[in-house]
């Protein structure tokens, strides 16, 4: 009932609503276009190689996460969104014109260029959400958020083969292109004041340095980076497990399919219900709980049993979340606005980064160590990590409002 009651709230509000319908919108294209666009390689090429590239075309940029960010501070947040999606939907259009293995130089470079746009979009996107939406509200909306994203990941893949089986890649170019557009039209209905931001001070670097600066200099956010980097880590090389796991229930490799599927409903749950567990719980203890609910399952993983495995993939998808939806929300809500565009995109760096890695070093290790083993040394990795984060001392408190006690934040020492 509580749970009913608070997404009622987040979408009676109107910039609510509207971030929430732009975030769905642009999450559906990009879910269709990352599935499609290795799709399309492989066809071109053959190369399994080459279709790889397409997702690191699209990581690479999360590595410039911090410098990138101070684009979203040098400029009002709402008209970037919209001249960075008008941009992308006209890129995204060059698109038709690949037919051949001679073109895919074009698609990577469209793709390189969609992950740094991507960057400063959540950078901007989260930065807009904290002056739209209501404060109170931050935990939900961002529930709500991870719901959305997870629903598009189960929905558009299948639009988007279904639209590549019938057009080729240039239909699937299309549809992301319709969808910045939709997004565009979106973000210029919001009513959001913003200042003119200060014209800038001080060094390029020194400037990109202060997003890294303020998560460290703040007890609030930097436990919860660091838990959320470790996090990742794991569940990317739980990651490059999961093919082993099918093997070793007796599956063929498609039922990773079926695992995916189910650790996606149980992300739309915690989504749902993230909002009144930040306000009953505080950001750090719900991070640390999912944590070890995620500890709990990737280790039982081991165990060659389908109902458990299933059990296992949902509650990965409920516990994986926690410290995602944690983290950003205490960004927002402990960051000064002029700051909000580089602290967004450093913690994103510092979080997301090393997934890429610990997929890679998964790829590595399935081939010479036993992965029940591996499971199980995740999960003791993932429990004292858990336990850590609990160890911490509190920082600002979270109340039953969602507001956060304590002095107002402040920007970090410069």
């Amino acid at each position: 009932m509580t749970t009913t009651w608070t997404t009622a709230r987040v979408l009676r509000d109107r910039n609510a609503g509207l971030c929430l319908t732009g975030v769905v919108i642009s999450g559906f294209g990009t879910s269709a276009l990352w599935l499609a666009s290795g799709v399309w390689v492989k066809d071109l090429t053959g190369s399994d190689g080459l279709a790889a590239l397409c997702m690191l075309a699209m990581w690479a940029p999360t590595l410039a996460g911090p410098l990138l960010g101070t684009v979203a501070d040098r400029v009002r947040r709402r008209p970037l969104l919209i001249g960075a999606s008008l941009l992308m939907a006209m890129l995204l259009l060059t698109l038709c014109t690949v037919g051949s293995p001679g073109g895919l130089w074009l698609l990577y470079a469209v793709l390189f260029v969609y992950g740094a746009a991507g960057v400063v979009h959540d950078a901007a996107e989260s930065a807009l959400i904290a002056t739209a939406v209501d404060h109170c509200l931050l935990g939900d909306f961002n529930g709500l958020r991870m719901t959305a994203n997870e629903g598009m990941k189960l929905l558009a893949p299948l639009a988007g083969a279904g639209l590549y089986a019938a057009y080729g890649g240039a239909g699937v170019a299309v549809l992301d292109a319709v969808t910045f557009l939709l997004a565009a039209l979106v973000y210029a209905a919001l009513r959001v004041r913003e200042e003119r931001p200060a014209p800038p001070t001080g060094s390029r670097r020194g400037r990109t340095a202060e997003g890294a600066r303020h998560l460290w200099t703040r007890p609030g956010l930097r436990p919860l980076v660091r838990a959320g980097g470790a996090t990742m880590l794991c569940a990317g090389v739980g990651g490059a497990l999961v093919y082993a796991v099918v093997e070793h229930l007796g599956h063929s490799p498609a039922y990773a399919g079926v695992l995916y599927a189910v650790q996606g409903a149980g992300s739309v749950i915690v989504g749902l219900l993230s909002g009144p567990a930040l306000r009953r719980f505080g950001a750090r203890r719900f991070a640390a709980y999912g944590i070890a609910v995620l500890a709990v399952a990737v280790a039982l993983r081991a165990v060659p049993d389908d109902p458990l495995a299933w059990v296992c993939s949902a509650a990965i998808g409920a516990g994986l979340p926690a410290v995602l939806i944690a983290t950003l929300t205490a960004v927002q809500r402990e960051t000064p606005a002029p700051l909000l565009g580089r602290v967004t995109a450093t913690a994103n760096t510092l979080v997301f980064t090393p997934n890429v890695l610990g997929l890679a070093a998964g790829a590595v290790l399935v081939e010479l160590v036993d992965h029940q083993l591996l499971l199980a040394v995740l999960g003791g990795v993932l429990a004292a990590t858990a336990a850590a984060l609990l160890r911490r001392p509190a920082g600002p408190r979270t109340v039953t409002d969602g507001s956060v006690t304590g002095p107002p934040p402040g920007p970090g020492p410069v």
